[in-house]
């Protein structure tokens, strides 16, 4: 991919991106990671050859270290079972690692190198003193009782308990890590360690979490998406936004876009979609939380409840989500990486999509953000829009460190100015650059620099 404004990538990213492939085969997300960030950064490497000659790439692309262990836990049933545990502690260059944890059947070393690189770039972004890392395990909750869940989770913290800290890695939830996964995992820590201290975020808030962490990704990436259509002199009033999936992230993405008087008209799981035309309204999303938080139940009983939406199954024989073809004005993919093609890329404009802002961490494949920089759209990729998340995490970490805690409004107020305060920087970073507008190139070269800086300064580490 050459983003459009950029000049054609040079020589030297061209062989750098080669050589990732070749030393690290068979993973492809990695792979593609890797390949977004570095095709944007030629323009920096002219102006500062320093970061060439220091190898500052070849370092940033390698982890501090690699962890990978076995989880061993045994059913209700007393059946042993052994799953792979692993944490990805990518760079420390400007603070702690940071990063959350994964339990999902798909996880993979490949998968967690790209989660990692990118939250790198995505924690340099919220102005935090956060580094980046990213772990988890190929273990299944879904369909798992409290009781598994739970031995799960203290076998798989008896290990990383030695790895961790609130001073050298801080790790948070993520697909499959909720708020039963993080008490879970805690309370081995705790045990294990015998100190109560801000290991973990994404914690109860009766017991040293804070208000509107499950709600910051998606409230941050609705936050940004306002903030692109101020550049242009608009609001998110009256628009009609497709938001994929369920959890977490696309729950409060709905939950703000009401807030600012926007029309959500989808949800999704693994099974498939619902579109509402009427929109999806706050009585609507209160069943959908009960549903997929409480019941755990699948999304297609939404429309036993409310006969105006329709449920469309997922069907692999498609090249393409058909969720993505409706008429709207703005998307916020938020389930999994990859889930829009370059053909989906092309159904969201066709459908009159001009704002993009990713809940998901890089859900876009690398033809579809070429389609929408060619479109010259408003589009945020994940790292920048999807900031929010882990922005909180540091509030969190912040709390426990003073043993405070703070307002759901004094936290909100703060979200909201780090993503403005991102969406600045990307912004005039891109303008720095010669690609106003291209929030891709900025969010790359905004998170290097401050990363690359900060390794410069602590020399050859």
């Amino acid at each position: 991919m050459i983003a459009v404004g950029v000049p054609k990538v040079s020589g030297y990213i061209r062989d750098l991106i080669s050589e990732v492939k070749t030393h690290n085969q068979g993973e492809p997300e990695f792979h593609q990671a890797v390949t977004e960030v570095f095709e944007s950064l030629d323009p920096v490497l002219e102006r500062r050859p320093e970061y060439r000659a220091a190898r500052i790439l070849e370092r940033l692309v390698e982890p501090d270290r690699v962890l990978m262990f076995r989880v061993p836990w045994q059913d209700d049933e007393g059946t042993i079972h052994v799953n792979r545990g692993f944490r990805i502690e990518m760079s420390s260059a400007i603070g702690p690692y940071k990063g959350g944890l994964r339990f999902h059947p798909s996880v993979n070393l490949g998968i967690l190198k790209f989660l990692a690189f990118e939250q790198v770039l995505k924690n340099s972004l919220t102005t935090l003193p956060m580094g980046g890392g990213k772990g988890g395990s190929d273990f299944d909750p879904k369909g798992k009782s409290d009781n598994e869940v739970m031995r799960f989770c203290q076998s798989f913290m008896t290990e990383l308990s030695r790895h961790i800290g609130p001073d050298t890695d801080v790790p948070a939830g993520d697909i499959g890590v909720g708020g039963r996964e993080i008490g879970y995992l805690f309370g081995q820590y705790k045990r294990i360690r015998n100190e109560f201290t801000g290991v973990l975020t994404g914690k109860g808030l009766n017991w040293g979490g804070s208000l509107i962490r499950p709600e910051a990704t998606g409230y941050g990436a609705v936050y940004f998406a306002a903030e692109m259509l101020a550049t242009r002199g608009e609001t998110l009033e009256g628009k009609t936004c497709l938001v994929s999936g369920s959890g977490n992230v696309a729950q409060y993405t709905v939950e703000k876009l009401l807030q600012l008087g926007a029309k959500p008209v989808t949800l999704s799981d693994s099974s498939g979609y619902i579109y509402d035309e009427k929109g999806i309204d706050a009585e609507k999303l209160a069943f959908l939380m009960d549903l997929k938080n409480v019941r755990r139940g699948r999304i297609r009983e939404f429309t036993d409840k409310f006969k105006g939406a329709v449920y469309i199954p997922v069907d692999p024989s498609h090249d393409y989500n058909p969720l993505w073809t409706h008429k709207a004005q703005c998307a916020f993919p938020s389930a999994t990486q990859n889930e829009i093609s370059g053909k989906d890329a092309e159904h969201l404009l066709d459908a009159g999509v001009y704002v993009v802002s990713e809940g998901a961490n890089m859900p876009t494949t690398l033809e579809g953000v070429e389609r929408f920089l060619a479109a010259r759209i408003l589009y945020a990729p994940g790292k920048a829009a999807n900031a929010g998340g882990v922005a909180t995490s540091g509030l969190e970490m912040s709390q426990n460190s003073m043993r405070l805690s703070w307002t759901r409004e004094e936290v909100d107020d703060r979200l909201h100015k780090i993503m403005q305060a991102i969406h600045k920087a990307c912004w005039e970073t891109a303008d720095q650059f010669g690609v106003k507008g291209n929030y891709v190139i900025g969010a790359n070269i905004a998170g290097f620099l401050k990363v690359a800086d900060a390794m410069m300064d602590q020399g050859l580490v």
